[in-house]
């Protein structure tokens, strides 16, 4: 009997690996562990040095650069994924930005050319690459992208990220709808606070963590390994019937007010 998530050759591209305590390191360490080929993505050059390595702990095949605002860096990414593989079975969304003086500010007061950056990174590169992946998944995939439960609730210095990953949970929906015909599923699965060097440009991020380490039902924060587990479990043949949904794996903070 085969394990429960058992991903032995399935293929997938993970976007988003910072370094090795980012949620995109958990989730592709536990694609890994569960038989995956893996390739992902570094920012730049500048980035490079830092991801590299963390690659290759990690059983990456293959790397190339991605930055979404390039034009034509996306789309040659999936050029690459289709002349190395063939095809895609998976794909991990796990990038967002906003501008430092519109994440800090009130949301109120974010300038149009802010949050147009921020919506372009964070929620419609996830559209586009699901565009891209489309002609690639002719059996079937999954397409998983990260949230964060600022995006239902006010939560304090969260600010215009809220808006943006509402927006972003919303293109899940439709995108599970769009392309479920065809046998792609989508989802985005939304973590606890976890400090990552993402988060960190969040304003007093650790406070955010304290606060939730201490209400939260399970007085615990979530880790990596617990959105890689998740994660690996949606990609799996297990999950193949169930698309289009936001999970959390936060420790029942969803569950507060």
């Amino acid at each position: 009997m085969k394990p429960l998530v058992d991903l032995t050759g399935k293929r997938g591209l993970v976007i988003g690996i910072a370094n090795a305590h980012s949620i995109a390191a958990g989730c592709a360490q536990a694609f890994h562990d569960c038989g995956a080929r893996l390739a992902a993505t570094y920012l730049n050059g500048k980035a490079e040095p830092f991801v590299a390595p963390v690659a290759e702990t990690l059983g990456v095949e293959w790397l190339a650069a991605c930055d979404v605002r390039v034009p034509g860096e996306l789309e040659a990414l999936f050029e690459r994924v289709k002349s190395e593989w063939g095809g895609l079975d998976f794909l991990l969304h796990s990038i967002a930005f906003a501008p430092k003086e519109d994440l800090h500010g009130r949301v109120v007061d974010s300038s149009a050319e802010g949050l147009a950056l921020a919506m372009d990174v964070s929620c419609h590169s996830f559209l586009r690459m699901a565009r891209l992946a489309e002609p690639l998944m002719s059996d079937g995939g999954c397409l998983l992208c990260v949230t964060f439960y600022g995006s239902e609730r006010v939560v304090e210095h969260y600010n215009l990220m809220g808006p943006v990953k509402a927006a972003l949970e919303s293109a899940t929906r439709y995108v599970a709808a769009e392309l479920g015909p065809k046998g792609i599923r989508a989802h985005a699965i939304s973590p606890g606070p976890i400090a990552t060097r993402a988060a960190s440009g969040i304003d007093r991020f650790d406070e955010l963590l304290e606060r939730a380490a201490a209400t939260v039902p399970q007085h615990q924060l979530v880790t990596i390994e617990d959105v890689g587990g998740l994660a690996a479990f949606l990609v799996g043949d297990a999950g193949r019937h169930i698309t289009g949904t936001i999970i959390p794996v936060d420790g029942g903070q969803h569950l507060l007010g």
